[in-house]
């Protein structure tokens, strides 16, 4: 089946293709007896118009690219909301591109996006892409960091404080009485990772009889905290505290500790925090403590400098840094009112 074309239409209507045109993009200067005849031509035709070809002739299309490291955590999901809530108001749409913490899944995302000239890009990045990202700024398509800042700042970016998230975490467990304290958490590549880790070294500094064990993970998911909770409840002697690197993973270590058979009680043998405080952390069967961080201000926000920069590209990087909240639940302390 052939595709039905402008020329068609005009043919159709018996008018030229440029009213056709200004019918679809600018009705005001044309007749209202011939925009009738060129709207029942295009319903008898079936024409659909071909907005992606029109965008990349201007320059540029409808769409912001946005790359996350995982969009299993419902945390990016919360992200991309606030990002697509801001987009929609400016006739934007955002396309979800899941790196998977996998650096050729990243960058072929971004070639995409630069081949479908995208409005502009959101990324939370895996590794050091700024060569990658000035290659694209350079040929028109602003890009705004989200969850991490960029090494020399040169691109804007939109964070929360995650070492102070990781020492809040931590101080939490330390004054709930938790002197053993085991961080879940990794590729300790991942700089959120690397940070909160950094965060709860600096509490336990302030500790003398506080220890901090860390367990490097392959990834940041439910199936990787389940397999440190595991190994930690088959220890003859276990930590009396965990603290997760995000709350997939609390969740994980929850769950094995918790298995049936299991003598270890959270929190009175076992006190567990995670981070983010995605949705399912005060539904769990036991009310996961966590470091709230404002995802969907964070899209927000992204989205927001991302139209700035794309209307001054010569402005200025912008650096919001949002400070994190401590979120108690009872995977802390057995007396806590369970947030919802």
């Amino acid at each position: 089946m052939s595709t039905v074309s402008v020329k068609d239409v005009a043919q159709h209507a018996g008018v030229s293709v440029g009213t056709v045109s200004n019918v679809m993009n600018h009705p005001a200067k044309v007749a209202p007896a011939t925009v009738k005849k060129v709207q029942r031509a295009i319903e008898a035709l079936g024409f659909v118009r071909n907005d992606a070809a029109r965008q990349l002739r201007d320059g540029h299309s409808k769409t912001v690219g946005l790359v996350v490291l995982d969009v299993r955590n419902p945390f990016f999901t919360d992200v991309a909301r606030g990002a697509e809530t801001r987009a929609g108001k400016e006739g934007l749409s955002i396309i979800l591109g899941n790196s998977d913490e996998d650096p050729s899944r990243e960058l072929a995302y971004l070639d995409l996006f630069e081949q479908q000239r995208s409005h502009g890009v959101l990324i939370s990045p895996i590794g050091e892409i700024t060569p990658r990202l000035t290659a694209l700024r350079d040929r028109g398509i602003p890009a705004v960091l989200v969850d991490r800042a960029s090494p020399d700042r040169s691109f804007s970016s939109v964070t929360v404080d995650d070492v102070a998230g990781g020492r809040m975490a931590v101080k939490h467990l330390i004054a709930e009485g938790r002197t053993r304290i085991v961080f879940v958490g990794g590729p300790l590549s991942i700089h959120q990772v690397a940070d909160r880790l950094e965060g709860a070294r600096l509490a336990v500094r302030e500790h003398d009889d506080v220890t901090l064990e860390v367990i490097d993970l392959e990834s940041l998911s439910v199936i990787a905290g389940r397999k440190a909770g595991a190994s930690i409840a088959a220890r003859t002697e276990r930590p009396d505290a965990v603290f997760a690197a995000n709350d997939l993973v609390a969740m994980g270590v929850l769950q094995a500790l918790m298995l049936q058979g299991s003598d270890v009680r959270v929190p009175e043998d076992i006190a567990l925090i995670g981070y983010d405080d995605i949705d399912f952390a005060s539904a769990a069967v036991v009310p996961l403590s966590s470091i709230r961080q404002p995802a969907g201000m964070i899209g927000h926000t992204a989205l927001e400098i991302l139209l700035e920069e794309v209307e001054a590209p010569d402005m200025a990087a912008r650096h919001v840094v949002f400070q994190p909240e401590l979120v108690v639940r009872r995977s802390t302390s057995a007396s806590a009112i369970d947030s919802m």
